[in-house]
């Protein structure tokens, strides 16, 4: 299964359809109760997010040309939300792992374990009962729901008509989320940044097919970047969490510290990243990945 449009959709509203239909049943499948084992329902959770996800940066593709889109759009963002937390605690313990790796000849592990025993223990209490089947159920009934409408989906546009201003107006924004990023430096903005790269990502994921030996490349170069900003924002997330941890105030500290210095180097990274990925203006980019689209639908 490829996420991206192909040769042999006959129309980009196909292609539309076939690809959120597949990206709905990966979702679907993951969050089948009973499938697998728990050791990897934590995996399946994010299978299921990120299908979700894949399928908003394909609605925000063909956004203005979709008549659907706010209804559809709110429907998928409203059943990953179900899922959110599980996923978040998660991701704290993922992030506390490759952080003390990193810093491994820095932190004692004897000192900071306790720490990571409690992020173990909020997933365990969160896993108790039946909260999250009941919330994987409820994901897979709103997926369900979703999936039984998309073959019903239709477009106002044809062709480059109806992806080029949806690809225009996320990569503008997120260039204009850099920019705001850069000058406060703010979490919160450094996360909405984060999201822009990734649905920008996503889009260049969905057209690599027109000429594979440039898009790969852009392709890549947003997928460092969403995943710089990703592991930044995860630690923005760890030290919340860490505000509220029984260890000694010494070695939080000393974790505070490192969290401080990783994400100002990851931000280093990211703004150099970005500076690249992001230099050229939405008309121009617009216009050559649109004659690109319009040689390769040609030659299918």
């Amino acid at each position: 299964m490829s996420y991206s449009f192909k040769s042999s959709d006959a129309d980009v509203a196909a292609g539309l359809r076939r690809t959120a239909g597949e990206q709905l049943d990966t979702a679907l499948a993951a969050l089948e109760i009973g499938r697998g084992t728990d050791d990897d329902m934590h995996e399946r959770i994010h299978t299921a997010r990120k299908s979700a996800k894949k399928v908003r940066g394909l609605l925000r593709l063909v956004r203005p040309a979709f008549p659907d889109y706010k209804a559809e759009n709110r429907a998928l963002r409203d059943a990953a939300r179900v899922l959110s937390p599980m996923r978040d605690l998660t991701a704290r313990i993922e992030s506390y792992d490759w952080l003390t790796e990193r810093y491994s000849d820095a932190l004692d592990r004897r000192r900071t374990g306790p720490f990571r025993a409690e992020l173990t223990r909020d997933r365990t209490t969160a896993e108790g009962g039946n909260e999250i089947t009941d919330r994987m159920m409820t994901m897979a009934d709103a997926v369900r729901a979703i999936r039984q409408r998309v073959d019903d989906w239709t477009l106002a546009e044809k062709d480059w008509d109806a992806l080029g201003p949806g690809m225009a107006k996320t990569y503008d924004r997120a260039r204009g989320a850099m920019a705001v990023a850069a000058d406060t430096g703010a979490a919160d903005d450094m996360h909405d940044w984060r999201k822009r790269v990734k649905y920008h990502w996503y889009h260049a994921r969905l057209l690599k097919k027109t000429w594979p030996v440039m898009m790969d490349a852009h392709r890549d170069a947003a997928d460092t970047l969403s995943e710089l900003l990703g592991d930044e924002h995860d630690l923005v997330e760890l030290d919340k969490r860490l505000a509220r941890a029984t260890i000694a105030d010494d070695i939080a500290q000393q974790l505070r510290g490192i969290i401080v210095d990783e994400r100002k180097r990851l931000g280093s990274l990211a703004f150099s990243q970005g500076a690249f990925l992001l230099a050229e203006k939405p008309k121009p980019l617009v216009k050559r990945w649109g004659t690109w689209w319009g040689l390769w639908r040609e030659g299918a």
